[in-house]
């Protein structure tokens, strides 16, 4: 238990981000993860937003095969961020997704759906993980304070407000021949 949460931080202070379903699905591209997400900001994050302070959220995929052997082979790390702000002059928030997309929303509610339920992105190339396998597939989302401007990631170490975060979800995924 010890070893587990020193390479899942997270794994033992998750609040308020319940994962309610991921699966991998095979594409012409590669492998894409979907994934829906349930979780309401508490009030200081919405404050937090209001002021204009960006909140970023950042999705984890850790894709490893069992070897009888020896430690799991690492197969797949991949994370993806989605930043959301609030511009007070045109009184719009607006989520982005690093390094693609760029939207505006009249709600918070609105923004947040991006990140509740996000479009399925690429993990995995195609050809990277070995046909006729089966991998242990790890999905976590939380909110990323290492991103925050320097005085609030001081705040968030000691405000149980700024935690917000999910449990590893782990599910096996079979690759059948190609």
């Amino acid at each position: 238990m010890l070893t587990f949460a020193l390479v899942h931080p997270a794994a033992h202070a998750a609040e308020g981000v319940e994962i309610t379903q991921a699966h991998l699905e095979p594409t012409d591209e590669g492998y894409k993860l979907s994934a829906t997400f349930a979780f309401d900001l508490n009030r200081g994050l919405e404050d937090a937003i209001a002021r204009g302070i960006p909140l970023y959220f950042t999705t984890e995929v850790e894709i490893t095969r069992p070897r009888w052997y020896w430690f799991d082979e690492r197969a797949i790390n991949a994370s993806q961020t989605i930043r959301i702000s609030y511009n007070v002059l045109t009184r719009q928030y607006r989520a982005a997704i690093t390094g693609s997309l760029q939207q505006n929303f009249n709600s918070l509610e609105d923004a947040l759906s991006l990140i509740r339920r996000p479009s399925r992105w690429l993990v995995a190339e195609k050809g990277s993980l070995k046909s006729d396998a089966t991998y242990n597939v790890a999905v976590h989302m939380g909110l990323d304070v290492a991103q925050l401007p320097k005085p609030f990631q001081v705040n968030a170490l000691n405000n149980s407000d700024w935690r917000l975060a999910s449990d590893w979800k782990v599910f096996n995924f079979k690759i059948g021949f190609k």
